[in-house]
């Protein structure tokens, strides 16, 4: 198995041929949200307010990154457990989003939302937030500054490596191999 390389924003043709378990390198924009926004990006679904950017074809990166240090584009930024944003994650598919990026296993009614639109759900390595910020080529807040590390960032990644944890038609690499780590 090769590793793929794929870019934002993401489409139909590059998620149909992503597989669980596959590794990817990611360029391009994608966003990061954690619990809060998330909330609020679901609450403006809700009540059909403009979004802060448009989800169509967009990945999110479940992510708050640190301070960024003189000279760098960011600070460390690894992700954060996947499962708090769950939630929400069906409302945010279904208005388009097609890439999640965090740790973590998903709620079945997340992969089933996946699988329904099409979309895909990556693994992005934890514990390794400083390396991952070697990828982030730009960054700049853009919405719901007053959340500070959980605003929304706009991110330009090179080669982001990733794994695909969900593909698009619903196999989840945490199933698959969850006979293999069962303890007894």
């Amino acid at each position: 198995m090769h590793t793929k390389r794929i870019n934002t924003p993401l489409d139909h043709r590059q998620i149909a041929g992503l597989r669980s378990g596959e590794e990817v390198l990611l360029s391009g924009v994608i966003y990061t949200a954690r619990d809060q926004a998330h909330k609020r990006l679901a609450e403006q679904i809700k009540k059909r307010v403009k979004l802060p950017f448009v989800l169509k074809g967009q990945a999110i990166y479940y992510c708050g990154p640190t301070k960024t240090p003189k000279g760098k584009a960011i600070g460390s930024c690894g992700p954060t457990t996947s499962k708090r944003m769950d939630e929400f994650t069906p409302a945010l598919l279904k208005h388009g989003l097609k890439g999640m990026i965090g740790k973590g296993s998903r709620d079945k009614e997340v992969v089933a939302a996946i699988k329904k639109n099409k979309a895909v759900y990556f693994l992005a390595f934890a514990g390794c937030g400083a390396l991952v910020s070697k990828y982030v080529k730009s960054a700049r807040p853009i919405a719901y500054k007053e959340l500070g590390p959980e605003a929304i960032y706009e991110l330009k990644v090179k080669d982001l490596p990733l794994i695909v944890g969900i593909d698009s038609k619903g196999k989840d690499v945490f199933e698959k191999y969850k006979h293999q780590y069962k303890t007894i």
